[in-house]
């Protein structure tokens, strides 16, 4: 590891945004012809004047038992109702409702992470087949019905949307759990969601190894008892019918195979429960350091309707289209974007079990060429370590993306540009979407005919969605101004979480109070949904997200953006990845420490280290430029490839770095801990008496809350 320490001048100017303004890029004429909304006339039906009714486009695009008599239900704020009145079946409307015109159309094709075995095509009609048998058996084997909650911890295996879909048959609410969290994990949301019946899998293929899934689920279950949950029924899923890949040994009377029980159901036939609109569809648990996991709850009818409208405004899904989202469906990009929004509109998916850069990073582009994928949907995270990992290899296949989206998480201008130049050909347009867990669907992004691209900003408001930046005291900040605020939004949409399972006080809290300016008002305006996210807006209207608020780095005062900081240091040529984190300060509070690691072929060194400080003082200002940059072949990362800057956060300040067990490399961290800290304390800087509230904030630096 190379290391740099030096001391850092602080000026005094105020210093807020430093984004500079990127070039705006038109998309072509073809794509424009083909689009599903390439008439401007689209933005006079979403003005705000006509809210809430103009979501009722979206929500026409679903079938309905029952026809809703109120479009909005704003009697309890901020707990809002769509479609109030409505009744209807989310499988229904993903599945049945297709079978006249689409059953021999897939639904799924799923890929293998080892090339040498055979895809999986799921037609809408054998799709309907397994969905029918496996909600026969959750509901006469497993005893579930409407209203009960079930966990499932599952890979990225066809059994999973299949899993979801016969849970939503019934109206069964379903609780997926990512696959890469541990057992414990999983137990701790068994326990708050009050589930009783574990859905899981006895093994996967992650990096070229099978591995042993269902061991999670004895720890799952030993967590839930020991906090006073009983977990009645595992049911596990085989990823080879009759080959079991676990050495967790099968508990007799609790673990049942799915495939010996579903023997019992062959060709049964279930009617969809029709279900009113407010009812729970899933629940989705985003997680933190200091607080238990909240389970987002997303209703039926209200986030249907939106992700089916977003999946064909902003994803531009079309009947002969193949569309790829390379995220998991554990998270909510997966529920939304794999799931529930493409096959609400009957939509052919590729579904990939394994990790992009397997067997080597050329694997994707192998995929998209074999499979005439043609509308690409990623997150940064996998546009980076591709970028990082094969630089040239998109040019060796012969696909064509016309559509592809970023999500998750900002992007990089640098970022983008290698995404569009290389990976899109110059010919794709880029969809770079903004939202979270709890909104459900996108809250930022641009309609791909009609909006111009911008490296690095996400757009405007989505269609009905109207963002406002607030600074501290409810001022709102207007566009243009290069001054960071809180991004709020102003106005409710069907996506939105109704609540957060079991604690509508925390939802509250979390989400509304900050910015509330009457508690006891039944006014939907006294009630901006505060997202927690940093943002600016420039004179044209466009977002760009600086990151979560709490992802921030105070120095002396001045606020700085991890984003910011990340995106200059990848302006430079060798930097592939880089992570910002605040190092603690006598004088000045914080100030800013990289973390970077380099793309093939270069070599660490010090005129990388001057490098990296020279573009973020260049691009940011003085007052940004890090204190020490330190350079190392890998990052702390999640299963997910998300860098762990709680980590490299610890590191730098001396603090426990918790539990690495569950990274994808936990290896890297004692290196890079040793390198740096025996770096700094032969250069003197070893923090002394750290309050116990400044350590928390530490080990919470750069997770979610």
């Amino acid at each position: 590891m190379t290391q740099s320490i030096e001391n850092t001048e602080v000026s005094e100017a105020q210093i807020a945004s430093h984004w500079r303004e990127e070039e705006r890029i038109h998309p072509s004429t073809g794509f424009i012809s083909q689009a599903n909304i390439a008439d401007p006339e689209v933005f006079e039906r979403f003005t705000e004047d006509k809210f809430p009714e103009y979501f009722r486009e979206y929500a026409d695009l679903l079938s309905w038992d029952k026809y809703w008599h109120t479009t909005l239900d704003t009697s309890n704020p901020p707990f809002w109702k769509w479609f109030s009145g409505g009744k209807l079946n989310a499988c229904y409307n993903c599945v049945d409702r297709h079978l006249e015109e689409h059953k021999n159309k897939a639904a799924f094709i799923w890929v293998s992470e080892l090339e040498d075995e055979e895809d999986r095509v799921i037609t809408y009609q054998e799709l309907f087949v397994r969905v029918n048998e496996f909600a026969a058996l959750l509901r006469d084997f497993a005893g579930l019905k409407a209203g009960d909650r079930v966990t499932l911890h599952m890979p990225m295996m066809p059994e999973l949307p299949v899993t979801m879909l016969a849970c939503a048959r019934l109206g069964v609410i379903h609780s997926q759990v990512f696959g890469g969290f541990s057992g414990n994990a999983c137990g701790d949301r068994i326990v708050d969601s009050g589930s009783n019946v574990l859905i899981t899998m006895d093994g996967y293929h992650r990096s070229g190894t099978m591995l042993d899934h269902k061991i999670k689920a004895d720890e799952a279950v030993a967590q839930a008892e020991a906090n006073g949950a009983k977990v009645d029924k595992v049911l596990v899923w085989r990823r080879y019918k009759g080959k079991y890949q676990s050495e967790s040994p099968m508990v007799e009377g609790r673990d049942h195979f799915v495939d010996d029980v579903l023997a019992n159901y062959v060709g049964k036939r279930v009617d969809p429960v029709s279900m009113p609109a407010e009812a729970p569809l899933f629940l989705m648990y985003t997680s933190g350091t200091t607080a238990k996991p909240k389970g987002a709850q997303h209703s039926t009818g209200g986030y249907l309707a939106y992700v089916a409208g977003t999946s064909k405004f902003y994803q531009d899904i079309q009947a002969n289209d193949v569309y790829w989202c390379m995220a998991d469906i554990g998270w909510i990009t997966g529920h939304s974007y794999i799931v529930y929004g493409p096959l609400s509109i009957a939509a052919t998916s590729v579904m990939y079990e394994g990790v992009p850069n397997y067997p080597d990073a050329g694997r994707a582009w192998r995929i998209a060429e074999r499979l005439d994928v043609n509308i690409f949907h990623t997150a940064p995270t996998t546009i980076r370590m591709l970028r990082k990992a094969g630089p040239d290899e998109p040019k060796k296949y012969n696909y064509h993306f016309k559509h592809m989206t970023t999500v998750g998480e900002p992007i990089e201008p640098e970022v983008w540009r290698w995404y569009y130049e290389e990976v899109g050909k110059k010919k794709a347009v880029i969809v770079d979407t903004y939202w979270q867990t709890e909104t459900g669907g996108f809250l930022g992004a641009t309609l791909p005919a009609l909006q111009p691209m911008k490296p690095g900003s996400c757009g405007p408001g989505a269609l009905g969605i109207y963002p406002v930046i607030y600074d501290e005291d409810r001022n709102e900040i207007e566009p243009g101004s290069n001054t960071a605020g809180n991004i709020c939004i102003t106005r409710p949409w069907p996506g939105m979480m109704q609540t957060i399972w079991g604690d509508s006080d925390r939802f509250i809290e979390t989400y509304f109070k900050k910015f509330n300016t009457d508690p006891d008002s039944n006014n939907w305006q006294d009630w901006p949904y505060f997202t927690g996210d940093g943002a600016t807006q420039s004179e044209d209207g466009y977002y760009r997200i600086v990151g979560r608020l709490d992802d921030v780095i105070n120095v002396a005062g001045h606020r700085l953006g991890t984003k910011e900081l990340e995106s200059a240091a990848l302006t430079v040529e060798a930097i592939s990845e880089a992570a910002a984190v605040p190092a603690i300060d006598e004088l000045r509070g914080r100030v800013p420490e990289m973390y970077v690691s380099l793309k093939p072929g270069f070599e660490p060194g010090p005129e990388i280290v001057d490098q990296v400080k020279q573009a973020i003082s260049t691009i940011i200002g003085p007052i940004a430029r890090p204190a020490n940059v330190w350079v190392s072949a890998d990052l702390p990362k999640t299963r997910s490839g998300k860098i762990m800057r709680r980590v490299t956060a610890a590191i730098s300040n001396f603090v426990d770095v918790g539990d690495t067990t569950t990274l994808a490399n936990p290896e890297v961290v004692e290196e890079i801990q040793q390198a740096v800290q025996n770096a700094k304390i032969k250069a003197g800087q070893v923090p002394k008496d750290i309050p116990q509230e400044i350590i928390d904030e530490i080990k919470r630096f750069g997770e979610e809350s």
